[in-house]
């Protein structure tokens, strides 16, 4: 494929369902359940809030539980998760644009477009029904990183996930040293992350009322926390992603089994052991002193740091399985793949044909199908959680416990899972991918 020139290059479209990988999509799939369940605690938005300030401290030892759960498995632990699958897609669309004959150039051209829709499409979702949007905020780090990151070498890369890291080490150690320094070690207690501006906005019974919050909100969360996550070296997971997309390491895992056994071990058990203080101050197992509630507190940014290695270690857990699976179902289904075996070579084939593998595979397909629409369905759980839950809605959020929104959640889950299988079966995209597919590539794009 040949270009006219490198400012009217030869476009090609999107992925093609062969190109696919299990493990991409799978992610994304059991991300979006993650992130629905992660945000079930803002939209309890007449709960009281305890010494973190995220999650509700009423409610029954049932509640206690799940909020013990949450704040080790989930809290500021599924955003890493997005962000390094985000960066990853990001590099894979780049790679295959210029492997089709696109310049780099006219590639990166794509992704900054995308970038720019994502921003407004964040903008709209934040101000008319969910503050928390996250897709404006990684439209905003896409674009940037983007920019600068895309082209360089792995080289480049590595040096500059240091120097994040690097960052991010020195930001969450001020306050420890800080305190040592003035001998108060009693005050490296819980910190007090915001109750929540959507539970702010989620209690607001006028929808315009509410609409000014989330907005006000979404820019702050779009533009300036998108700024200074850059600053803080935040910007870490999201190169990992660029760099393990070079190395395919989700398309073909066999080949990187060593690396993701370990980054599996070591990232989930010191994403977990870094947020078991604060989930034992938060049901009372561990005493937190009263002058410890600050945005700065120690236990929490040793949550919110750890949760790094945890967003990663979940990454490498779904592509071990992607492993097995793919073996397993070559094995059963006699299509001679391999552990880098495409989606439709094997989670499909079993699922579509009934051969060998059955409800296993039926299950892989419709959550991989939720991760091949995870926009569609991203924006469908604020559709059937904001008019239901939020007091200018049906208000359901004053009266559902932890536990009991935990179940609410995944229903709403298990709703899109039904409708991303429905359309996977009837090879269609999701509504969101479509839209923002035509203004990524516009009319021009060779099909795909």
């Amino acid at each position: 494929m040949t270009t006219t020139s490198e400012e009217t290059p030869v476009r090609r479209g999107g992925v093609r369902a062969e190109e696919r990988a299990l493990a991409p999509d799978l992610a994304r799939g059991i991300m979006l359940l993650l992130i629905v369940l992660s945000n079930t605690a803002f939209h309890l938005w007449a709960a009281r809030r305890g010494p973190s300030g995220w999650q509700p401290v009423d409610g029954s030892w049932l509640d206690h539980a799940v909020q013990f759960t949450m704040i080790i498995v989930l809290d500021l632990r599924v955003y890493p998760l997005f962000a390094f699958l985000f960066g990853y897609g990001m590099m894979q669309l780049f790679l295959r644009q210029t492997a089709a004959g696109n310049s780099e150039r006219g590639a990166a051209r794509i992704l900054r477009r995308r970038s720019l829709w994502l921003i407004v499409i964040g903008l709209l979702h934040s101000t008319l029904l969910m503050a928390g949007d996250i897709v404006g905020y990684y439209g905003v780090l896409s674009l940037v990183l983007g920019l600068v990151f895309l082209r360089r070498s792995e080289r480049a890369l590595k040096r500059w996930i240091c120097v994040g890291v690097v960052l991010i080490v020195f930001f969450a150690a001020q306050p420890v040293v800080s305190a040592l320094l003035r001998g108060e070690l009693g005050t490296l207690g819980d910190a007090g992350a915001e109750p929540g501006f959507m539970a702010y906005a989620a209690q607001e019974g006028n929808w315009l009322t509410a609409a000014q919050t989330r907005l006000e909100t979404g820019l702050f969360v779009t533009f300036l926390a998108s700024a200074l996550a850059m600053v803080a070296g935040g910007y870490v997971v999201f190169l990992l992603g660029f760099w393990a997309a070079r190395r395919r390491v989700l398309e073909e895992p066999g080949r990187n089994l060593t690396l993701l056994r370990r980054t599996a071990v070591i990232g989930i058990a010191v994403g977990w052991l870094g947020a078991l203080p604060t989930a034992l101050a938060h049901v009372g197992a561990l005493d937190v002193p009263a002058d410890a509630q600050s945005e700065e507190g120690a236990l929490t940014l040793l949550r919110d740091v750890t949760g790094n290695t945890a967003g990663l270690g979940y990454v490498a857990v779904v592509a071990l399985f992607v492993h097995w699976w793919s073996g397993r179902g070559a094995a059963r289904v006699g299509a001679g793949a391999g552990a880098g075996a495409s989606q439709g070579e094997v989670a499909r084939a079993g699922a579509r044909t009934g051969v060998g593998v059955g409800v296993g595979a039926t299950v892989v397909t419709a959550v991989s199908a939720v991760g091949k629409r995870s926009l569609s369905c991203y924006l469908a759980h604020s559709l059937l959680f904001a008019p239901v839950l939020a007091a200018w809605g049906l208000g359901l959020g004053e009266h559902l416990s932890s536990w009991t929104m935990a179940l609410f959640a995944a229903g709403v889950w298990l709703l899109t899972v039904a409708g991303a299988y429905a359309l996977e079966r009837a090879g269609r995209r999701g509504p969101a991918e479509a839209v923002l597919r035509r203004l990524m590539y516009g009319s021009r794009a060779k099909a795909g």
